[in-house]
């Protein structure tokens, strides 16, 4: 039986977006309703359109726990699931976990105890990649690499400092409802795109190496390239409805996409001196390889310079190729007010 909540901190509503999760959504429940938090607490699980047991393990997670409570999100949609699980939720502190997503035991303690200490309207940390199988410990040294990822404190770590994005957040429900909760039309990025919302409207984003949530990467390299490539397209899409939204470090992997076409056509067509670009990106990932894959199996650091290559041509593919019109589409909604204040 659960111990009384301590009145005096924060209640707090755990939102989960959720599509075909069987493999880790049971886990990621079970590390949020373990949390060592003393204050009051509640699940909303919002179900998308799911094809494996996903309905069935959250409808078990249900009977469990009375903390515990589903939403429908027929749309599949990540945002439209967030915007769900909020409106569906009551407390004042909102912690966003993805199915895939397992909290340390003090993750929501320090959250809280961080906001209080900040001021800031969002707190997050790093994003520990942790793989169960040789490719996907292999995926997890990349997306924890500077050479994979750049100098994004919330994959590689830092220093705690306000910053402009952080990994999934736990928010004060008022910043939330001041924004008119997620933008729906951003099927990726839609956390930059918040924070940044935020950052524009004075509120401070706050990022800690306190905070940790391990995450389970990608299990193949098609879903990698997915996954990426959705990155590079949505993250273009908010280059263009936020004007100087953008940076260096996201101009790196479409830079290199075109870099390496040009040589292969050149030293294909022309000179083979022109292959002294891809020839040197391919010997920079496989040299940047080595330091990200130490301690790792043998066949896990073999496959490292396959995921950081599938990363960051994916990645600059989706950019490079990310169409006008879902730019034009986001700006025509004009980020309808989805959320309505308390």
């Amino acid at each position: 039986m659960n111990a009384k909540p301590d009145v005096r901190l924060p209640a707090v509503s755990v939102i989960m977006p959720v599509l075909n999760e069987e493999r880790h959504l049971r886990g990621a429940v079970e590390a949020i309703l373990a949390q060592e938090y003393a204050g009051d607490m509640e699940v909303v699980i919002a179900l998308g359109p799911s094809t494996d047991r996903t309905d069935e393990i959250a409808a078990g997670l249900v009977a469990e726990d009375p903390r515990v409570h589903t939403v429908p999100n027929p749309t599949g949609r990540t945002p439209a699931a967030l915007n769900a699980a909020i409106k569906a939720s009551r407390h004042p502190v909102v912690v966003r976990v993805d199915g895939h997503g397992m909290l340390s035991p003090h993750y929501i303690a320090t959250a809280v105890r961080l906001l209080e200490e900040t001021g800031a309207q969002n707190v997050g940390g790093i994003m520990h990649a942790e793989g169960e199988n040789d490719w996907e410990h292999a995926v997890a040294a990349a997306m924890t690499s500077k050479i994979g990822v750049g100098n994004a404190a919330f994959h590689t770590g830092g220093q705690a400092a306000p910053a402009e994005t952080v990994y999934l957040g736990v928010f004060r429900r008022e910043a939330l409802e001041q924004q008119g909760g997620y933008n729906e039309e951003f099927v990726r990025a839609q956390d930059w795109e918040l924070n940044f919302r935020i950052r524009e409207a004075g509120g401070l984003i706050w990022f800690s190496p306190e905070l940790k949530v391990s995450y389970r990467p990608r299990p193949s390299v098609k879903a990698l390239a997915k996954q990426y490539k959705d990155y590079g397209r949505w993250r273009h899409v908010v280059a263009r409805y936020h004007e100087g939204s953008i940076n260096l470090r996201y101009l790196a992997p479409p830079v290199a996409v075109c870099a390496i076409a040009a040589g292969l056509v050149v030293g294909v067509a022309l000179t083979p001196w022109g292959l002294v670009i891809p020839g040197g990106y391919l010997a920079a990932i496989v040299a940047g390889s080595l330091p990200a894959g130490r301690g790792l199996p043998l066949k896990a650091r073999l496959q490292i310079p396959v995921a950081l290559a599938t990363m960051h041509m994916s990645w600059g593919f989706g950019f490079l190729t990310s169409p006008k019109s879902l730019a034009q589409r986001v700006i025509a909604s004009r980020r309808p007010a989805v959320l309505e204040a308390r």
